[in-house]
């Protein structure tokens, strides 16, 4: 039985607090907090009624936005829905009541969901092995580098160089740094593929990894994907890579089979869990067997019907994480690919490639699409004709699709991209949304054309309005009624 603290602090006094259900005395409250921080008045609140306090903040929630509101077409974010199947699992009390400190056996429920989330997660990528320590996606992108520089040491080679396709995520070259890592770029061809040539002439014996993204930032895929691994892996360099867009392939291919030797996962994008303000990451990686020994401490294994930690890995990288990871996002990761099942995760996939060409054919009119079509999942404009012919900015657009409802769409990235636009639907959207949402752009763009004023002075519907972009980089203060 859950025991419930009682506090009192009514103006007639401080009666400390009470264990329900017990016989115990009341204890009194400086026991709890020290005199210091007890008010000496009582505090000067408004008498209200509940309903208007639920309505205020209700009202206040109603003012951010968020999934369950409206559409997230955030590209490279795969912000879909999040079920709310998966919060009921994660609050049963055998999963919400645990303390990571506890012993094995009375957590073999929480490590059996782990060691099978991992395999799953195995299986889908086709990879030897995954961990689930890392605590985001970039966690799980230092944790794959660590792992190769493992791989290389123990192989007696000093090789101090990584490869970063020039439409990777910015967090690439930034984990890659981190772990110590000399950075060169590898360029686009005219496509929006890797360059082969330019990542030839860039393969030496100094080269760890190539870090790609399959399908990549642009929302095309690497058509070329074996013939870099063989490049890479005749090098003796290996392939890194980055599953922030792993909602396109699930049940259609694996990245093990593509030759990757090492990639993360984002369990808070492509397998349902809220990210961003709704809640942590979780980056679990995937390795080839190559890399099997080097996995971070401890590893869940099976020993008959039992599981349990093993820490007994003597070339492991050690611990990324305190504990096994942000063990709430994998009860929702756990809960959304028993609920879809092989066959509904392919359907994932293939919802969100054709939400994603539906959605770019309703917009090609209006806006240029630097790089051919078809895309995967998502897809990068351009707002080059609007900033040319009349003066508005992707920035410009951006704030006024806040004026129509709608949370704008990630902009100025992938640097490759002028004014780029880069929007990503998600297998969640109807139809119905997609087409209000490319109705939303197309008036826009309208506006654009013929009263650009209105899309100058974008958002007006907002609490905060227009900033002073270089006052808000330097002082942010935002102050606004409600």
């Amino acid at each position: 039985m859950r025991e419930k603290l009682i506090f009192d602090l009514s103006r007639e006094g401080r009666k400390g607090y009470s264990l329900s259900g017990n016989d115990c005395p009341e204890l009194p409250l400086e026991s709890i907090l020290p005199s210091k921080f007890l008010r000496k008045v009582p505090a000067d609140l408004p008498e209200m009624p509940e309903s208007e306090v639920v309505r205020h903040f209700v009202r206040l929630s109603n003012l951010n936005h968020h999934v369950d509101k409206n559409m997230y077409p955030l590209g490279s974010c795969t912000m879909k829905y999040n079920p709310k199947i998966n919060d009921y699992t994660c609050d049963l009390p055998g999963f919400s009541a645990l303390h990571p400190l506890q012993p094995a056996e009375t957590t073999q429920g929480a490590l059996q969901l782990m060691y099978e989330l991992a395999e799953m997660l195995r299986e889908i990528a086709g990879m030897a092995a995954v961990t689930l320590q890392p605590a985001a996606g970039a966690h799980g992108e230092l944790t794959g580098i660590l792992l190769i520089k493992k791989y290389h040491e123990a192989q007696g080679s000093k090789r101090h160089k990584l490869l970063v396709v020039d439409s990777a995520h910015g967090t690439n070259p930034a984990s890659a740094a981190l772990a110590g890592y000399e950075i060169i770029s590898v360029k686009g061809n005219a496509d929006g593929r890797t360059d082969l040539d330019d990542l030839r002439s860039k393969l030496d014996g100094d080269v760890a990894a190539l870090m790609l993204t399959n399908p990549n930032t642009i929302g095309l895929f690497e058509k070329d994907i074996q013939q870099i691994a063989k490049m890479v892996h005749d090098n003796g360099s290996l392939l890194y890579m980055d599953g922030a867009n792993m909602n396109a392939l699930l049940g259609i291919t694996r990245p093990g089979d593509m030759g990757f030797d090492v990639m993360h996962y984002n369990l808070h994008k492509t397998f349902s869990a809220p990210h961003g303000g709704g809640g942590p990451g979780s980056g679990p990686v995937g390795v080839s067997a190559k890399l099997v020994p080097y996995l971070p401490v401890p590893i869940i294994e099976k020993e008959g019907t039992t599981y349990k930690l093993s820490y007994d890995r003597p070339e492991s990288i050690g611990r990324m994480m305190n504990f096994y990871g942000n063990f709430a996002v994998m009860v929702r990761a756990y809960t959304y690919i028993r609920m879809l099942g092989p066959d509904g995760l392919r359907r994932v996939s293939e919802n969100a490639i054709i939400n994603a060409n539906y959605l770019l054919s309703l917009l090609l009119e209006s806006y240029d699409l630097p790089f051919p079509k078809p895309v995967m999942h998502e897809f990068c404009l351009s707002g080059d004709r609007q900033k040319k012919t009349h003066g508005v900015r992707t920035l410009d657009i951006a704030k006024r699709l806040l004026d129509y409802g709608f949370h704008a769409p990630t902009i100025y990235f992938p640097l490759i991209v002028s004014e780029a636009l880069m929007i990503e639907p998600t297998e969640t959207e109807s139809k119905e949304t997609l087409d209000v949402f490319a109705e939303a752009l197309l008036s826009i763009a309208r506006e654009a054309a013929t009263t650009p004023e209105v899309v100058l002075a974008a958002p007006v519907t907002t609490p905060v309005k227009r900033l002073d972009e270089a006052m808000a980089s330097r002082q942010l203060n935002i102050c606004c009624s409600l």
